[in-house]
């Protein structure tokens, strides 16, 4: 991969080997940041979990202290008052049945989280294959399927992320933007880190964090030092 001459200067910035204490990593992470546009920071954990076994899978979710720093559009699913609830709650969109051929046919997909409530899986289902490999499908640990459709789109409008193991066995969560200040995005980092050490699967023997890296969309990655996890 061909690198440009600004990459080549802040990479010099990092030093490949050594594991930096959370607080550094973030100072880091900031002065790395070189894009013409506001940079998301995003954590890279490589676990020790085989996600082929349904007992080392993990998927939860955590709301951010300080948000994302992006605007997210919400679409649910629902019918009947949870409707209005979920116009009131501020979802962006809001239907049933009549969205399927929107989403199927016309390849729609102006939303970042689909939520739905439990007695509307079935017509979600139908969309498994459009949703599923985009990570949009509802999912109960997300807490994505729920009758509390309020309590949803407002943990998701105020910065709340999923985490999932890819197939290499790696979660990728986004914890704010450049422009953050440190603080804040330290809290971020934290919050996220906590929930990953409590998502720990019982059934996983050995090392579970195997690495934790900082970076920014266009930045080098800054390895951090997980003793303290």
């Amino acid at each position: 991969m061909k690198r440009g001459k600004r990459y080549k200067e802040v990479i010099k910035l990092v030093d490949r080997s050594t594991l930096y204490e959370p607080t550094e990593a973030v100072a880091l992470v900031k002065k790395t940041a070189t894009a013409k546009f506001d940079e998301t920071v995003e954590v890279h954990i490589r676990t020790g979990c085989d996600g082929r076994h349904a007992e080392q899978q993990i998927r939860g979710a955590v709301v951010l202290p300080n948000g994302t720093g992006r605007t997210v559009k919400v679409l649910v699913f629902a019918k009947g008052d949870k409707v209005a609830e979920a116009e009131a709650a501020g979802a962006d969109y809001v239907g049933g049945d009549e969205l399927i051929p929107k989403i199927q046919n016309d390849g729609w997909l102006d939303f970042d989280v689909v939520v739905a409530t439990p007695d509307m899986m079935g017509v979600v289902g139908r969309l498994g294959k459009v949703l599923g490999p985009k990570g949009l499908m509802p999912n109960p640990k997300a807490g994505t399927v729920t009758m509390d459709v309020t309590k949803a789109v407002n943990d998701i409008k105020a910065g709340k992320v999923e985490y999932r193991l890819d197939k290499a066995n790696i979660i990728h969560v986004p914890v704010g933007k450049v422009s953050f200040e440190e603080e804040k995005l330290q809290e971020n980092f934290d919050a996220l880190m906590e929930a990953i050490v409590k998502a720990r699967p019982s059934a996983l023997k050995g090392q579970y964090l195997r690495s934790v890296t900082l970076s920014t969309t266009m930045g080098p990655g800054v390895k951090i030092n997980t003793a303290k996890f």
